[in-house]
């Protein structure tokens, strides 16, 4: 039984010793230096700064493989890692280290500058002097001894609907349980070569890390921006024979978007995956016409229940206008649909909030009782003993086939003109609408509004509302439609709806 996702290293370094695990524009490693410089790290941290056991030590990221050795070097330490992108403003970076009080803080040459900007009055650690220190095996096998399965891997910020940032803490345990599964369902091998697109900062990239240490496959950084140049991005990938990629659903919107396949053809990929935010079955399409043998996947899961709880393979054509199912469970873990009001289950085919039982919940928000007690509560439908579960605030029901559909968040469902709506479901409409690149609606409830956002290459409001009519009753038409050229997205690749919302509602 594995007690740490360092097994997943150590034994594909056992087996591809000299094969390159990870690589960036800049540079490769492989197995065999990434897991020695890792223990150099993790043997500078026990030697030179003593912070003990289970500790949060922050590692200030770059889009780079030394990053990683960061993390593996914390994990190796006994402790936990918490990847702060060092670009992010230092008064946010400052509310992380309250509810941290982290004990080091991991930089390099590129990113101690941010330090001098930031109140912290702790440890400062040089990765590359820690790379430099002689590896200690006793001390890390005393360790090693020591470690549990339930000892936490990470935390990773959230946002807070109070401003603060709110810290996931996930144990070793639940990636494990997403990652066997990952490799169980959808049949990854070692001749993975995996294409990372999320920042190291966002659980997307979980996926991508320990399913390529797993597997003993090899993952490359895809620079950011490549996004930008999409065009580039394809030779990019063909160049390098990628052939899985977990991607946000906006990276591959902007490949539909820009219709980048009808000049230049992917020709390795064999699994898409893809998260964060509802797909457009326009897009999906698209991606289908011009890759009909990629397995495509739809996978859903906060950051709450270890990056994701349940996956739909793709299995049949999908209308435009449809919305796609987010599937069944991973295997170890249930769902639980409840009202939410009686916190009981919900009968067949009616909406409920997504809860989730089993190894894959994270431990809850660090330093943070009272956040963590709202969201992971006792099992209410078990009063015989101690059963937590994880209330995700969306809503879904299940289709006849046994597939879930996700409906909404429960804040997106409005009272509006005496109907329930769900603003899910006027997204899907403008989404499939062939001039509408991406949308999304808020709802101002001060003037009692639904606001549409949408990306188009014109504004189109009256051809919009007239299309809409075709799908929609009147009483859904938005009351007012913002257009862009290109809609926010925040750092984790999704329309960011609160700046929206600031900018837009609220001023």
């Amino acid at each position: 039984m594995q007690r740490s996702v360092l097994d997943y290293l150590e034994q594909s370094t056992d087996k591809f010793p000299d094969r390159t695990v990870f690589a960036d524009n800049e540079s490769e490693i492989t197995y065999r230096e990434f897991q020695e410089r890792a223990k150099a790290v993790a043997t500078g941290l026990a030697e030179k700064f003593k912070i003990g056991r289970n500790q949060p030590v922050v590692v200030l990221i770059e889009r780079k493989t030394e990053s990683l050795t960061g993390f593996f070097g914390v994990a190796y330490s006994g402790n936990f890692y918490v990847p702060v992108d060092y670009q992010m403003p230092a008064k946010r970076i400052e509310l992380m280290f309250k509810t941290l009080n982290p004990r080091v803080v991991i930089v390099t040459e590129t990113t101690r500058k941010i330090m001098e900007q930031v109140a912290y009055d702790g440890q400062v650690a040089d990765l590359q002097d820690l790379t430099a220190t002689p590896v200690n095996q006793e001390i890390l096998d005393e360790i090693s001894g020591r470690r549990i399965d339930t000892d936490p891997l990470y935390a990773m910020f959230t946002s807070g609907s109070t401003g603060v940032p709110k810290g996931v803490l996930v144990s070793h345990r639940s990636v494990i349980d997403l990652i066997d599964n990952f490799k169980e369902e959808f049949k990854f091998d070692d001749t993975m070569i995996l294409g990372n697109q999320a920042p190291f900062d966002f659980d997307v990239s979980v996926k991508d890390i320990y399913s390529t240490l797993k597997n003993g496959g090899t993952m490359y950084v895809i620079p950011k921006m490549m996004f930008s140049m999409v065009a580039r991005l394809i030779d990019y990938l063909n160049e390098r024979q990628i052939n899985t990629v977990i991607w946000a659903t906006s990276a591959l919107r902007i490949i539909e978007n820009l219709n980048v396949f009808s000049k230049n053809l992917s020709q390795y990929l064999r699994t898409v995956m893809f998260s964060g935010e509802v797909m457009p079955n326009k897009v999906l399409n698209y991606w289908r016409k011009h890759l009909p043998n990629v397995m495509f996947v739809n996978l859903y899961g906060p950051t709450e229940i270890t990056c994701n709880c349940t996956f739909y393979k793709v299995d049949r054509p999908f209308a435009d206008e449809e919305a796609l199912p987010i599937g069944i469970a991973f295997k170890n873990t249930d769902l639980l649909l409840l009202d939410g009001e009686r916190r009981q289950e919900v009968e067949p085919g009616q909406v409920g909030e997504i809860c989730v039982r089993g190894s894959s919940l994270a431990l809850g928000y660090y330093n943070n009782e009272e956040k963590t007690s709202e969201a992971f509560i006792q099992n209410p439908l078990n009063s015989m003993y101690p059963e937590t579960i994880y209330c995700t605030g969306d809503l879904a029901q299940y289709a006849e086939d046994g597939n879930l559909m996700f409906v909404s968040r429960k804040d997106y469902q409005i009272k509006h003109m005496g109907h329930r709506i769900e603003l899910s479901e006027i997204e899907i409409a403008v989404n499939a609408l062939p001039f509408v690149e991406a949308a999304c609606c808020i709802y101002d409830t001060e003037e009692e509004k639904i606001v549409l956002f949408y990306q188009a290459a014109e504004k189109c409001d009256r051809e919009l509302l007239k299309q809409l009519g075709k799908n929609l009753p009147k009483y859904m038409f938005p009351n007012r439609l913002e257009h862009f050229a290109k809609l926010p997205l925040n750092k984790n690749a999704k329309i960011d709806r609160t700046w929206l919302k600031e900018n837009y509602i609220l001023k």
